[in-house]
């Protein structure tokens, strides 16, 4: 074989094995992102793992986003694959109701989302249809099930309701998606799995930025009364 000709052929060779990496590349824009949540979500059942009864999907909400962003993220650690949905925050934890969430809390009669982990429970028919109670596994969280925070279907949560206001429109607390959307939930993650919810900021290309607003956790004093503490990012 002629040396041209063998040059030519380990060009084609690296060609086509260079060309898979460069369509994924292509096709899925959000690999960088999707790696980090792969990553929390295995970090995360490796915190709380052990009272989570099956870890093969885990949900990720990143309240470091505005609404109006793909925040709720379905990381399927089998198949290494991430698929993003739109999810609410509470009127407690955005008065201004421009979309960011600036409080988090634990409290009972607050309103607000509350970050943490939590673990999926048995659906059930409620006031918005069926739904998802959740148990919260972090003392950020810890009142979830008596504050009735769960996952629930709502219009409000809705695509057209950001093409509508920019935003999406508030819940009580609870992690609300649009009717189309929660089929995607009541199928893959409830009955034991994870659900982690906190500011990360990440990004669709990967990167991550800090909210333009500062978010705070809003707790009650021991003696009674309440206070605002920085959201440090830890439990």
């Amino acid at each position: 074989m002629k040396r041209r000709d063998l040059l030519k052929g380990t060009l084609a060779a690296g060609a086509a094995v260079a060309l898979p990496t460069r369509l994924f590349a292509q096709v899925n824009p959000t690999a960088s992102r999707d790696r980090q949540l792969i990553a929390i979500a295995r970090d995360q059942l490796g915190r709380v793992g052990a009272g989570i009864w099956k870890k093969d999907i885990v949900g990720i909400a990143d309240f470091g986003l505005h609404s109006a962003n793909q925040r709720f993220h379905f990381v399927d650690l089998d198949n290494e694959r991430v698929e993003s949905f739109f999810v609410t925050h509470g009127t407690g934890s955005d008065g201004e109701h421009d979309g960011w969430l600036k409080r988090y809390s634990n409290i009972e009669g607050s309103e607000a989302t509350s970050r943490g982990a939590y673990m999926t429970r048995s659906w059930y028919r409620g006031r918005y249809g069926t739904s998802i109670r959740l148990d919260g596994l972090d003392p950020t969280n810890s009142n979830a099930l008596p504050r009735a925070i769960v996952m629930h279907p709502a219009e409000y949560a809705r695509p057209e309701h950001i093409a509508r206001w920019g935003r999406l429109g508030r819940s009580n607390g609870c992690f609300a998606l649009g009717p189309d959307q929660f089929a995607k939930v009541l199928l893959s993650l409830s009955g034991g799995r994870l659900l982690y919810a906190e500011s990360l900021g990440i990004q669709a290309d990967g990167s991550r930025r800090t909210p333009p607003i500062a978010q705070t956790d809003l707790i009650r004093r021991p003696g009674g009364g309440t206070f605002e503490r920085a959201n440090p990012g830890l439990f």
